[in-house]
């Protein structure tokens, strides 16, 4: 991988890729499980899906998207293909935006306003990968035949059956948002960022 650049996302993946160990083990588990979903589809369909699906598509959708995307690149899994969408459309938030910029991601705002859309540059992509809030219906996103992941607890609730997926694994994270307005605003983002870095890197370091 071509690192020129990306110098500071090298030291934050190099970081991630020693923290394997933090992961719990019963979440390991579901972490495993969807990463053998994945292989099933990319051995039986030749690529795979995925949809990372939040109530806002405004936080931790986009995270783990990105990090998703990159870690398959990572990894050499170039036939994943990975999504965001909410149950409703918000914006991608900026302290969000901050994490992945602070963690090495290039990132500019393509179109601003109420809802920016956002090119966001990593190495392995071979392409800008094109951000914004939608719902997990809206286009770009695949209509059907795709791997619903659920990271949040409300949207899990609130979508028993997701319109087209082949499959849905809940891997929920705790919603950055309540740091926000407080002193520790900036650590908590960073902190959950982290938190999902080290977990798609173990994800795709299983498929």
């Amino acid at each position: 991988m071509d690192w020129k650049g990306f110098e500071v996302l090298k030291a934050c993946v190099e970081e991630r890729l020693e923290e394997f160990s933090q992961i719990p083990d019963p979440r390991k588990g579901e972490l495993e499980g969807l990463a053998a979903d994945i292989r099933s589809g990319v051995n039986e369909n030749g690529s795979v899906h995925l949809i990372f699906i939040c109530t806002h598509n405004s936080r931790r959708s986009h995270m783990s998207q990105l990090w998703a995307q990159f870690a398959a690149g990572f990894y050499g899994s170039g036939k994943v293909h990975c999504y965001s969408g909410g149950t409703e459309a918000t914006a991608f938030n900026s302290s969000a935006v901050g994490a992945m910029v602070e963690a090495g991601f290039q990132i500019d705002t393509e179109t601003p306003g109420s809802n920016p859309v956002y090119r966001v540059r990593f190495p392995g992509s071979g392409k800008d990968e094109r951000v914004f809030s939608k719902q997990y219906t809206d286009p770009p996103n695949p209509s059907g035949g795709f791997i619903a992941v659920m990271t949040c607890s409300d949207a899990d609730k609130a979508c028993p059956v997701v319109r087209g997926a082949s499959s849905r694994h809940p891997i929920t994270y705790d919603d950055p948002k309540v740091y926000d307005g407080n002193p520790d605003e900036h650590e908590g983002y960073v902190g959950r960022n982290r938190q999902i870095a080290r977990e798609m890197l173990f994800l795709f370091s299983r498929v």
